[in-house]
């Protein structure tokens, strides 16, 4: 066989050589230890958590050291694209916080590596397509579906291993006689890799995993499809070493698919990146755990973090929690630092499955949010009502005063309330503040009949002061308490219950519901003065 002349054959418009690719493409200035990292996603329109946590990876390990964090969109599957997925893709990590230093934006490319969309790449794939065809590690393969269907189900029924390698590879052979005939007679083609037969085995150091081994590759696979686009598995070799790129971070699901990645590198001589095959999001279903679902957990989707209102400084919390076993401790022992600081390294992540829990994603929004000044609190929720729930924006802009004095209410002292789960339960929690939205959910105590309830917001409403300080305050609702019956001390009546009607907890609670709809709100002095003289006395007025 005349590779050259196959070569050309198939490539006849390619004129750049691969000395071409490396001037085009310089190397990067940066220093010493700097970190290269990237995320490919495929433009499907599902942006999904764990796009998200290997970003988080990616990101950090780049920042951290002083180097590069890009976005590569890797769209060589035009069938499963969507229209306006890739800019999905950028908001979504534009929304939690991920910044890219180079790559695909919106209106294009930012760098000088690109394009940094693969579709647009196809002139550099193919230098190196026509390279490989050139040093007899390339050939065109005419199979179609049917023979390939057929392939596979004889070698299911000889329980082979499944694909085109050994006798299986039915097209190695072909002369340039044949190629011709087959190009001449319209035949489809692609391009496949040249397998070795052999019994060896690679040895691969996985940053998070430690040493991978298994048998070298020995697959015929396929390097370009039939309209010319590469594979993942050429395209991403190609990618990764132009864009010099330190660490690929990806999904465990891609370790079966390193022998051929190796096998492209060690052809094309060329340095490898070190792979970090992360752990699969799992979650608990019953006792037992199970992979994340597309199609049965809404919670894989990053879509559905923004539409709850989950705050994206708790996502990044969570996920840290995830990626390394450390963050935690770090976070007791720095309770006001930023996450970013927080000392990332890939060592200490886990190669099982990482449980993605609600729950403790909730504990930890709430301690987020409570650290969060009650202006950051603000503005948080309103970007969030004017996209998610526009009523509630249109009231935090009518009463941005009482909103923001609301928001203050419990934050001081060393042990600040927590009562705000995400930007969406916000509006259901602030909803007593507004008149517009005030409901009286709860049930009065039982211990407070009717009679007892209009004579107690009587007797208040005759002694209220606006400007008494907590302490004058209490001291009146303490006076009324023991007027009416009740005790003063809880343990008072605990101790002895048939001497009085009930506690002081019990009048505090009614007031309380009365005021802000709930048996548990934060401190009814605090609430008064935010909603101001009028509000409280209407509301008390209703009671009598």
């Amino acid at each position: 066989m005349d590779n050259n002349a196959l070569a050309q054959l198939l490539f006849p418009d390619v004129t750049q050589t691969p000395e071409d690719m490396n001037a085009r493409f310089p190397k990067r200035e940066l220093p010493d230890n700097a970190c290269v990292t990237r995320i490919g996603p495929s433009p499907t329109g599902f942006v999904h958590l764990g796009n998200l946590y290997n970003a988080i990876i990616g990101e950090r390990l780049a920042h951290q050291s002083g180097g590069v964090f890009y976005l590569r969109i890797e769209d060589t599957d035009n069938k499963r694209e969507v229209e306006g997925a890739v800019e999905t893709v950028i908001n979504a990590m534009s929304y939690f916080g991920v910044n890219f230093d180079e790559g695909a934006t919106a209106d294009g490319d930012n760098g000088i590596y690109g394009p940094y969309r693969q579709r647009q790449r196809k002139d550099i794939y193919h230098v190196f397509a026509k390279l490989l065809v050139e040093q007899g590690k390339a050939y065109p393969c005419f199979m179609t579906a049917e023979e390939l269907d057929a392939i596979r189900e004889q070698q299911t029924a000889n329980k082979e291993n499944p694909g085109v390698y050994g006798k299986y590879a039915k097209n190695r052979d072909l002369t340039l006689e044949q190629i011709k005939e087959n190009l001449a007679a319209g035949k489809e083609w692609v391009l496949r890799f040249r397998g070795v037969e052999t019994d060896e085995y690679i040895c691969v150091e996985d940053a998070v995993r430690g040493k991978l081994e298994m048998p070298r590759n020995n697959m015929d696979f396929v390097l370009l499809k039939s309209d010319g686009i590469p594979t993942y598995h050429f395209a991403h070799v190609i990618d990764d070493h132009f864009m010099q790129s330190t660490h690929v971070i990806r999904g465990e699901e891609w370790i079966s698919s390193l022998p051929m990645h190796v096998e492209l590198f060690n052809t094309l001589g060329w340095e490898m990146p070190i792979y970090c095959h992360t752990a699969t999001l799992m979650k608990m279903d019953g006792a037992s755990k199970r992979k994340l679902s597309k199609r049965k957990d809404p919670e894989l989707a990053l879509s559905y973090y923004q539409q709850e209102g989950i705050s994206k400084d708790a996502v990044w919390e969570f996920l840290l929690t995830l990626l390394n076993s450390n963050y935690e401790e770090w976070r007791i022992a720095n309770p006001d630092a930023d996450y970013r600081e927080f000392p990332y390294t890939v060592g200490k992540m886990s190669v099982s499955g990482a449980l993605v829990d609600l729950d403790k994603m909730t504990d930890i929004s709430k301690n987020v949010i409570c650290r969060m000044s009650a202006q950051t609190v603000f503005d948080n929720w309103l970007e969030w009502c004017e996209q998610y729930n526009t009523e509630y924006a249109e009231l935090i802009k009518k009463y941005p005063e009482r909103t923001l004095a609301a928001l203050n209410v419990g934050k001081g002292g060393a042990k600040p309330r927590k009562d705000i789960e995400t930007w969406k339960q916000a509006c259901d929690f602030m909803s007593f503040y507004y008149d517009e939205k005030f409901t009286v959910a709860d049930e009065m105590p039982e211990e407070c009949d009717e009679a007892t309830r209009k004579l107690f917001f009587a007797k208040y409403l005759e002694t209220y002061d606006h400007s008494d300080d907590s302490s004058a305050w209490f001291d009146k609702v303490k006076a009324i308490t023991e007027e009416l019956g009740f005790a003063v001390k809880p343990k008072d009546f605990k101790k002895n219950p048939e001497m009085f009607k009930g506690s002081i907890v019990h009048i505090t609670n009614m007031l309380r519901i009365a005021l802000t709809g709930h048996a548990n709100a934060p401190d009814i002095h605090e609430v008064s003065h935010v909603l101001g003289e009028d509000i409280v006395r209407a509301r008390l007025n209703t009671w009598v």
